[in-house]
């Protein structure tokens, strides 16, 4: 008999999905968005390594792959086109349970729907369920779980994953149960790999993981349904908390989903709501005497990298990406984060003006900041990324940001298939490769 937790969750990844306007909406927009950051992201090393092993291993071709025409298994290509997605650290993220759920759940989907020859709409609502659980899972292990060190999106985000390509495979209720039981198992992805490949990496494991215990549910493997919950299962071997109230509240009519946070910056989304308060106070570099960034504590130790001398240290520094914005740089382009552009004389200057300090009344979503002006008038600005953003406003910041990635031409084209519910998932994966719809 299956436990509380994934009886439910078996029930909801099987049955008849009742999907807000707002939900389906939200879900097109990070499907865009993640076609977008993972086509952007085929050059970045670890890409190219994962993507070069899926085409040296060969195998037969059932799905494609972001920056090839040729087709793998659906196995490999839900790893390569996870990690691919994640490349660049600018897809989506849901701070319920601090993880992305884009890059683990959509990559299995695709790869689940293209092998066989299920339509885009399928995929969207398997990939909202999937995501919409893994969000669900993750509150159910807790904040105690990240904090010893699991990264979420590898690891909640499996048990999405096997959901959306469970549902995909058609497994049923009871199969669905087995395959979240035997997920628990493969589940994995620690915050140690932060900063590396590995963290990306992570990601694409997490896509794998689903299709792979999917497909061998729908073989015929069974497993313990129960090894979520029960002694030396997943939540307790994992530091969960088992907040299984939590999870399951609103299941199925709550679209938690619809929270989501899409990136705007290239960085690190412990800074966006820094980056978003000075786009409120619009700050420019030669009016500003000093600037001080009130935080949640839980960033000091993340994104507060007091003087990066490289791109990739500047997506993590509060002081870095605010001099940035100052100068004139746009925070959204990839090559804006530079170490030519770090160790400026002008930014190293401006940013050693910049305080950060840590106010625990503030939760990991807000941050507030104070520009002192030359002239001596203080501004100040609050955004937390919790408020809802309009759907309009979100739809066209979404596009913008897509169209700076891959070009308008390629958004148009996947827009159309995001809202045409009788289009193939084939041609939505041609354009993951690279190539026209066709």
């Amino acid at each position: 008999m299956c436990a509380e937790l994934t009886q439910n969750l078996a029930k909801f990844a099987t049955g008849p999905l009742v999907v807000s306007s707002a939900a389906r909406l939200v879900t097109s927009l990070s499907m865009l968005d993640w076609l977008a950051v993972g086509r952007a992201g085929v050059d970045e090393p670890v890409a190219r390594i994962i993507r070069a092993r899926a085409l040296n291993e060969g195998g037969a071709g059932r799905a494609h792959l972001f920056g090839t025409s040729t087709t793998v298994p659906a196995r490999m290509a839900a790893l390569v086109n996870g990690t691919t997605s994640h490349a660049l650290d600018y897809d989506d993220t849901h701070f319920a349970h601090i993880g992305h759920p884009s890059v683990a759940v959509i990559p299995a989907a695709m790869a689940m729907a293209e092998q066989r020859d299920l339509t885009r709409a399928e995929v969207s609502e398997a990939a909202l369920m999937g995501m919409e659980l893994s969000i669900r899972v993750g509150l159910w292990l807790g904040r105690a779980h990240y904090q010893a060190g699991f990264h979420m999106t590898a690891t909640a985000g499996a048990f999405g994953a096997t959901a959306a390509a469970g549902r995909l495979a058609g497994l049923n209720t009871e199969q669905m149960a087995h395959a979240l039981g035997l997920v628990a198992t493969r589940a994995a992805g620690l915050k140690a790999q932060f900063g590396t490949d590995g963290k990306p990496y992570n990601a694409g494991l997490a896509a794998t993981a689903g299709v792979e215990v999917a497909q061998l549910v729908a073989a015929g493997l069974t497993a313990n349904p129960q090894a979520m919950e029960r002694e030396f299962g997943f939540g307790a071997t994992h530091h969960g908390e088992g907040n299984t109230d939590r999870a399951l509240t609103g299941l199925g009519d709550v679209w938690l989903f619809e929270g989501v946070s899409h990136k705007f910056h290239a960085c690190c989304h412990g800074l966006h709501a820094a980056l978003e308060a000075a786009r409120d106070l619009d700050i420019a570099a030669p009016e500003i005497a000093e600037m001080t960034v009130t935080t949640s504590p839980r960033w000091m130790d993340v994104c507060n990298q007091p003087s990066p001398d490289t791109g990739l240290g500047a997506k993590f520094s509060y002081r870095t990406v605010l001099a940035m914005r100052a100068l004139g740089h746009d925070t959204a382009r990839l090559d804006s984060y530079s170490a030519a552009i770090c160790t400026d004389a002008r930014l190293v200057a401006l940013r050693e003006r910049i305080k950060v300090q840590p106010d625990t009344s503030l939760s990991e979503t807000e941050t507030i900041l104070a520009v002192l002006r030359r002239d001596g008038a203080r501004l100040e600005a609050h955004h937390d990324l919790a408020i809802p953003m309009a759907l309009a406003v979100r739809q066209d910041r979404v596009r913008t940001k897509a169209v700076g990635l891959i070009g308008a031409d390629a958004v148009d084209q996947a827009w159309g298939m995001l809202r045409s519910g009788g289009a193939r998932a084939t041609g939505f994966a041609r354009l993951m490769a690279g190539s026209s719809q066709g």
